[in-house]
């Protein structure tokens, strides 16, 4: 394919130069005449692994030419991609500048060449969600009107990082793809079809978040890294160790688990080993601020629950619950946010019924008995067997613990706070 790439950074380059690799002719859009300049002498603009012997064959086998004029690529190119940078603004925002200005050259580029053929415009910039429909869209429809159809805009999100971006570009991990109707794009899967990885085609929105996602924990996974490293130097255990036996479980610790959004932790262990550790850092003075913030997130996302659940519930609504133990399968109640969601519900008025066929007042024993009755004192009483559940009808379900689709309940509302 002929493909522009508009932004010779370290996204841009790399991502030249490794297009070429492949046998596609590449159009190099730059600003900056130094940098294109240089890349034509052979001269990478950046330091990258590879990079280098790549644009030195490229340049070789005529596969790659650098230009400053943005309106070149509308003309020869079936395809092109965004590279440009959007740095911080002083609020914290994205600036969006450079998108504005490139998407407005493109357009008015595809315009003035009277483009009839399909072009596609792909962008890598990590951009705010929503910004394709409510920035980049707007200013394709303003220049070409009736003939935007000729343009397709795709998102297409890149997981680079410096010093193995070419590694990264063969071997992603995986591939997102966003489209307006979060339908395949054949343009996209011919340039990726040498790239084998998971791949994901959605709407533009979430591929959008997907970086923000992504960058925010592994933002996270560092911090929380050096607060435990912190944590470990202050009472003299050896990090390095700690962290061995940490990544080797693949089963728990790395891995699906406890990172898909829906309720809140609970249970026996969690809250209190979080507490725990909290009181350890700030005993040898580690400050693990992200560690602090771990409880007051979880209770944040208790009311969210609430909050949701009962949007739109009239005052005095019927609603049930399945699942009143922290986790499924158990009976144990100790910090179990189910108890806490009851406890919201009944003090907002709301008539409330649970149903967990887990568990058996009579057989509480110890802390389990004595933190169930505690907080929510009424439990006995608001606890009904499968057949008064099934022959009520409720104005709302809280499917708590996954076991409302095993109840004969009508057309009653169901949320699933598992599947936010």
């Amino acid at each position: 394919m002929r493909i522009a790439v508009y932004g010779l950074g370290y996204v841009g380059m790399t991502g030249a130069a490794c297009l070429a690799s492949q046998g596609h002719d590449i159009v190099g859009v730059d600003v900056s005449e130094d940098k294109v300049r240089k890349i034509a002498a052979g001269v990478s603009p950046i330091r990258e692994p590879g990079v280098d012997a790549m644009l030195t064959d490229a340049l070789a086998r005529g596969r790659l030419r650098c230009t400053t004029d943005p309106a070149d690529p509308a003309r020869t190119c079936d395809l092109a991609i965004v590279c440009v940078g959007t740095p911080s603004a002083p609020d914290g925002s994205h600036n969006m500048r450079a998108i504005a200005e490139v998407t407005l050259q493109i357009a008015a580029a595809l315009r003035d060449a009277g483009r009839k053929e399909r072009f596609t415009v792909v962008y890598r910039s990590t951009i705010r969600p929503g910004s394709v429909e409510g920035l980049i869209l707007p200013i394709f429809r303003s220049a070409l009107g009736p003939s935007l159809d000729c343009v397709e805009v795709i998102y297409n999100p890149e997981f680079l990082r410096e010093a193995s971006a070419v590694k990264d570009f063969f071997h992603p991990p995986k591939i997102v793809i966003g489209t307006a109707d979060g339908k395949p794009s054949a343009r996209i899967d011919e340039m990726n079809g040498t790239i084998e990885a998971p791949t994901f085609t959605v709407g533009y929105r979430e591929a959008e978040f997907t970086k923000f996602v992504d960058n925010s924990f592994h933002a996270l996974k560092v911090a929380f890294a050096n607060e435990i490293g912190r944590v470990c130097v202050n009472l003299g255990i050896d990090a390095k160790v700690v962290h061995d036996i940490f990544v080797s479980d693949t089963k728990l610790n790395i891995s699906p688990y406890y990172l898909r959004p829906g309720g809140p932790f609970g249970g026996s262990c969690l809250p209190k080993d979080v507490r725990a550790l909290q009181h350890i850092a700030s005993d040898v003075g580690a400050n693990t601020h992200v560690i602090d913030a771990v409880m007051r997130s979880n209770e944040a996302h208790k009311h969210f629950l609430f909050t949701r659940a009962t949007d739109g519930l009239k005052p005095g609504a019927r609603v049930l619950m399945v699942g009143l133990a922290f986790k499924s399968d158990t009976d144990d109640l100790r910090e179990s946010p189910n108890i806490d969601l009851a406890r919201k519900l009944l003090q907002a008025g709301y008539a409330l019924s649970i149903y967990d066929p887990s568990l058996s007042p009579e057989h509480l024993i110890g802390q389990n008995l004595g933190y169930a009755y505690s907080h929510l004192p009424r439990m006995k009483e608001l606890l009904v067997d499968k057949e008064a559940a099934e022959r009520t009808r409720y104005d709302l379900v809280v499917d708590a613990n996954g076991r409302a689709s095993a109840l004969a309940l009508g057309d009653a509302r169901v949320l699933n706070i598992h599947a936010l």
